[in-house]
């Protein structure tokens, strides 16, 4: 799992069948400091996340099994919004 802010929307109206009537949002993965480093990804949404929100983002069969969805093609879900963050170095 990796922290990362959500920064927009995906509208696909042809997409596998596994996908129909889920959220798909764009999320920047964030580094140890809160700040955006380098790539983007697409992730199902399960928590209903919106724009600027920090999230926590799972990957792999861990995502599949978030959604309740073992056969399908996802391969990252937005799991958790977060309220706070705290780095003790």
């Amino acid at each position: 799992m990796y922290l990362a802010e959500v920064i927009g929307t995906v509208v696909s109206t042809t997409k596998d069948i596994s996908l129909n009537g889920m959220k798909l949002l764009i999320v920047r993965r964030l580094n140890a400091q809160m700040q955006s480093e380098g790539t983007t990804e697409v992730a199902v949404d399960t928590v209903g996340a919106g724009n600027g929100e920090m999230v926590i983002v799972s990957k792999g069969s861990s995502a599949r099994l978030a959604n309740n969805k073992d056969h399908s093609v996802i391969d990252a879900a937005i799991v958790g919004i977060v309220d706070t963050t705290e780095l003790v170095e």
